[in-house]
């Protein structure tokens, strides 16, 4: 390990690239600083000899030295020690998504509950596009499964469902993605033409963990860093990010790729969000503000009714007072009321919905 890479990762290193075991580099950063972590780590394969299709062409498996282990015990041991690091970094609302295939998946779920993590989700990743069981002694691979863990029991988390609900087309998003593996334009290719990380991921994977788990700015770390699909989508996105990535060749791509990345414009950044995850107005501050004055006159939408504005922010109407949603709801003899989508006012002859001013309050909130 690097000692100089350690001790200048002393302050969060943002958008940057550190090179070194995974365990040692986590360690040396601050506590409780990343907002999400994003792991894509070995998977333990256990390939024993090659593997061919039945031309005889030898497949490009993954046999590099930095998916072998010793033993089951030794991945575990492995495993536990990174999850320790990882959750170590979580701020206490931060968010963990572990990536993996049948191999190791099951243990690095055992090893997450363990450590204090608190499961919620499992996603599986449905590949379109998967490479056939050219040995016809198993079903295809089709899928991987992803781990979506807070970082304790009771944890807040970052999730925007109305965000992932947009992004597929109105419909509640589901646990099961349908995305293709990497080929094509997005397979990134060595000097030498071969592609140049086995297990490449997807950037489609990493926008929808990405839009649906962070808000711009969260800082997002990949501890397997690999040719930067993490850090090209983080940038792209308006994330900060913070790869970790041993060998030395993967850097060099990952940084090329990045560097050619464009930022979206602040207004393409902003997602769908609910209701609720927007900031929270008082009636009575559009009262204070002058955009609404005491005595004046407010109709509910269907034109039933009529209530006064007092200048504690309450509403008089037909001897019923109290706020927005109470009055409406008591002249309207239900149970409750959405005061703000209910009542209107008059200006220069037109009917302008009182949600109006508070989405122009929300507006100046957050500019």
């Amino acid at each position: 390990m690097n000692k100089t890479m350690v001790k200048s990762a002393a302050a969060l290193p943002l958008n940057t690239i550190l090179g070194g075991d995974c365990i040692d580099v986590m360690n040396s950063l601050p506590a409780e600083s990343v907002d999400l972590i994003f792991a894509d780590p070995p998977y333990n394969l256990q390939l024993k000899g090659q593997l061919h299709r039945p031309d005889n062409s030898q497949v490009d498996a993954v046999d590099d030295h930095w998916d072998q282990f010793s033993s089951f015990a030794a991945y575990d041991q492995f495993t536990k020690a990174w999850l320790k690091a990882a959750r170590r970094l979580l701020k206490p609302n931060g968010a963990i998504w572990v990536i993996g295939s049948y191999h190791n998946i099951f243990r690095v779920g055992s090893a997450l509950q363990d450590q204090g993590y608190w499961i919620l989700n499992d996603v599986v990743w449905r590949k379109s596009n998967p490479m056939p069981n050219f040995r016809g002694k198993r079903f295809t691979n089709a899928h991987e499964t992803m781990i979506w863990a807070s970082k304790a029991e009771g944890g807040k988390y970052t999730f925007n469902y109305e965000a992932l609900k947009a992004l597929n087309e109105g419909i509640q998003m589901r646990s099961d993605w349908v995305l293709p593996i990497c080929t094509g334009h997005e397979r990134l290719k060595n000097e030498d033409g071969v592609k140049a990380h086995p297990t490449q991921k997807p950037e489609s994977l990493l926008h929808r963990i990405m839009i649906g788990s962070t808000n711009p700015g969260d800082v997002v770390l990949d501890p397997f860093f690999g040719t930067g699909t993490t850090g090209a989508v983080a940038k792209m996105l308006g994330r900060e990010f913070i790869g970790i990535e041993r060998e030395e060749e993967y850097r060099k791509v990952a940084e090329k790729r990045i560097a050619s990345v464009r930022k979206f414009d602040r207004d393409a950044l902003q997602v769908s969000t609910s209701k609720r995850a927007e900031p929270r107005v008082p009636f009575g501050q559009l009262v204070e503000r002058g955009m609404l004055r005491p005595g004046e006159q407010l109709l509910s939408m269907n034109g039933r009714h009529k209530a006064k504005v007092r200048a504690d922010g309450t509403l008089i109407g037909d001897d019923v007072k109290g706020s927005i949603h109470q009055v409406g709801a008591k002249l309207e003899n239900a149970p409750s009321c959405n005061g703000w989508t209910y009542w209107c006012f008059k200006r220069d002859g037109k009917t302008v919905p009182i949600d109006v001013l508070r989405q122009q309050i929300r507006a100046e909130m957050q500019a």
